[in-house]
């Protein structure tokens, strides 16, 4: 499945705690809702029911279909948040059921920041990890200009897709005390050179979601929590980065 490149005008998660009546606010943060500016990739790919389930509380019905349910993962980049600018990597197992709805379960979230990995562990109950992103920015080749995509040039409406992109590749490294353990490599192409995700969505169309979620059931926050993202952002549509 492919991309949804994403420009976070703001993102406020709510919290619900369904099993106590308050929690305690990290400090930086203050009471929800949470304010976070940026951008971000959003990817969804199926994920085999048998290996999301080992994510997943037993209390929980999975949604699937022929074996598999829908995962993905959320690479974003704060500007601005409670804890300053950090990166953020959410792996999504899966999809369960919260009727008439369905929520996303995160199997494993790393942050590069202290402050965010330390609130995402004790107040919305997710199995955060302190991480280090690394980005390299490497040229593509130009590939030559199709007849369609020279016509809207020689018109004024050329899309940007024929000019000359830069592949940025994101290494993701978990750490532990001392020890650092390389978790994943994404290679993103974008058009303009940075360590930004955003700079194709800045004329992308404006809407506002909801992503419902639950988390909990770790031993830093062994409650069940259910938390809405509410998002207002750009998008716009790629194909799937491997």
């Amino acid at each position: 499945m492919g991309w949804v490149e994403v420009e976070l005008l703001s993102a406020s998660p709510n919290l619900v705690v369904m099993e106590i009546a308050e929690t305690k606010c990290s400090s930086g943060y203050g009471k929800p809702p949470w304010i976070f500016k940026g951008s971000a990739l959003y990817q969804l790919h199926l994920v085999k029911a048998e290996t999301a389930r080992a994510f997943i509380p037993q209390e929980f019905r999975l949604v699937e279909a022929f074996g598999y349910t829908l995962g993905g993962f959320f690479l974003a980049n704060y500007e601005e948040s409670p804890a300053g600018a950090f990166d953020e990597l959410v792996v999504i197992a899966g999809i369960v059921w919260n009727p008439p709805t369905s929520c996303a379960w995160a199997a494993r979230v790393l942050v590069s920041s202290n402050d965010a990995c330390g609130h995402g562990r004790k107040e919305v109950g997710l199995p955060s990890h302190v991480a280090k992103f690394s980005k390299r920015i490497a040229a593509i080749p130009t590939q030559h200009m199709s007849k369609s995509n020279l016509f809207l040039k020689m018109i004024g409406l050329d899309t940007g897709h024929s000019r000359s992109k830069d592949r940025m590749d994101v290494q993701v490294t978990e750490i532990t005390g001392s020890s650092a353990t390389n978790m994943c490599h994404i290679n993103l192409a974008t058009l303009v050179p940075g360590l930004k995700y955003d700079k194709w969505v800045r004329a992308g169309p404006s809407i506002k979601l909801s992503l419902p979620s639950y988390s909990g059931r770790t031993k830093h926050n062994p409650n069940l929590l259910k938390y809405s993202c509410n998002i207002e952002c750009r998008y716009l549509f790629f194909s799937a980065y491997k």
